[in-house]
């Protein structure tokens, strides 16, 4: 069945199904190897969605959602599906469950990641909002973030360009 509102736009559709993103991850090398064994299925996209973003996320064992970070303007939110991530904040760490969730507001400069130091592969459900002049910090790596026209420019902690 397809959305009446906008033709061709499934209603519903079955998550597990929706491809993995083909880009595993749009930061800069050396950062973009770093998200090895990171899965995204773009659910948010697969109807269109423009005011945020919603994604089914696996983390293989080993892996890690992100590089640390914090946004100025977009909230995070992320709920566990199977697993038990580590969830990395600046109050340290902490593993969580199946049906656990967290959210992180946007400017307060908590600065967090999942990781998957199991043996089990990790899913769970991200959600963002898609707030215009974002901005990305990354406390543990030489990386700033800045958001212009709905793409990610990445620069070094001086504000000179990754090539």
């Amino acid at each position: 069945m397809s959305d009446t509102k906008n033709p061709g736009t499934p209603a519903a559709v079955a998550a597990r199904e929706v491809p993995v993103r083909s880009k595993p991850s749009v930061y800069p090398e050396p950062f973009a190897s770093r998200m090895a064994g990171r899965e995204k299925r773009a659910l948010g996209e697969r109807f269109g969605l423009t005011n945020f973003g919603v994604n089914l996320t696996t983390l293989r064992p080993g892996a890690a959602s992100s590089l640390r970070h914090a946004h100025t303007r977009q909230d995070e939110f992320i709920y566990v599906l199977a697993g038990t991530p580590t969830l990395h904040t600046n109050a340290g760490s902490q593993v969580l469950q199946p049906g656990d969730c967290a959210g992180f507001k946007a400017g307060t400069g908590d600065a967090h990641r999942l990781t998957n130091d199991s043996d089990e592969d990790v899913l769970y459900l991200e959600v963002g909002d898609r707030t215009p002049g974002d901005e990305g910090h990354y406390p543990d790596d030489d990386l700033k973030a800045e958001q212009h026209d709905g793409q990610w420019r990445f620069l070094h902690k001086d504000g000179t360009p990754y090539a």
